[in-house]
């Protein structure tokens, strides 16, 4: 009997050892699991970073290849332009060589257009600008003399029209043609800004890669490290529930044991109680309490 309390007494100790043990498992198992989840938290922020920033990459990258296209649009325009302005001046270069020809061959030298200007401003003036009469007199005589050689350019009066045409021509050419090139410029200035963006944006995805590879491979190990703890949790929880049988195991013996041992001491106890009877000695309460689970005992 008193092995068998002293295996109660040694499985109640492993138990309690046991029980701490758990304890301390537990814990260790709730602290690596906050560290999974927090690392699996992190890599699933980043990979929606990763998904934002791709969207956003197709979306630069769409919008650089439009502001591209609408780029080369205009350039081919402002080329064609050019183009006809390279040819448009190669045609007045031989018109004016017509023209100077003629003028040459009739001795008619100066420029029409300026001459025409020149009076155009003198009458101007004689209109706007009050003038002593000598003053008047002598831009009047001005005038008359550039009237008189602008005259002379009658005779090639349709050569010169023709150039001044083709001139104004080539004016309208080169302003389109301007206008094209800052639609470019602006095109292109668009494009590579998106580009930069797009750039920009696809460093930072190589960036979060990396940093969401790591945040896995962080999750990986705690995940392998919380089964671990988790395994080890299971086999200390068996440990615990065999020693949990065995105690039960041994409060039914020792229950029984006592059962016994306290039906032996009552007889014991009843026979002394009996002898004393006899003896006719003074009985006590226990005696009496004997003699009545005794009768008790006897009737059952």
């Amino acid at each position: 009997m008193a092995e068998d309390k002293e295996d109660v007494e040694q499985l109640l100790r492993q138990l309690k050892l046991v029980k701490e043990e758990v304890a301390q498992i537990k814990k260790r198992l709730s602290a690596v699991s906050k560290d999974k989840e927090e690392w699996f938290s992190k890599k699933r922020d980043i990979s929606n970073q990763i998904r934002e920033k791709i969207s956003s990459v197709k979306e630069s990258k769409t919008e650089r290849n439009s502001f591209t296209g609408e780029a080369r649009k205009a350039k081919q325009e402002r080329d064609k332009l050019n183009r006809q302005i390279t040819e448009s001046i190669r045609e007045i270069k031989r018109m004016k060589d017509a023209y100077l020809a003629v003028a040459d061959k009739m001795g008619i030298k100066g420029n029409p257009s300026e001459l025409k200007r020149m009076i155009e401003r003198l009458e101007y003036r004689l209109q706007t600008e009050p003038m002593k009469f000598d003053r008047e007199q002598k831009v009047m005589k001005e005038i008359k003399d550039l009237k008189k050689q602008y005259k002379e350019f009658e005779a090639v009066h349709q050569e010169w029209e023709a150039v001044a045409k083709k001139s104004k021509e080539i004016d309208v050419l080169k302003k389109k043609a301007n206008e094209f090139h800052r639609i470019v410029q602006d095109f292109a200035k668009s494009s590579q800004q998106q580009h930069e963006v797009l750039v920009g944006d696809s460093k930072e995805i190589d960036e979060l890669k990396k940093a969401e590879e790591e945040a896995y491979n962080k999750f990986f190990e705690h995940k392998t490290r919380f089964k671990e703890v988790n395994d080890e949790l299971k086999a200390k929880l068996k440990e615990l529930q065999a020693i949990k049988e065995k105690l039960q195991e041994n409060d039914v013996a020792l229950k029984e044991e006592e059962r016994k041992k306290e039906q032996k001491t009552l007889k014991e106890k009843a026979a002394e109680v009996e002898e004393k009877v006899k003896q006719k000695k003074k009985l006590t309460t226990e005696d009496l309490l004997i003699m009545q689970r005794t009768e008790s005992k006897r009737a059952a």
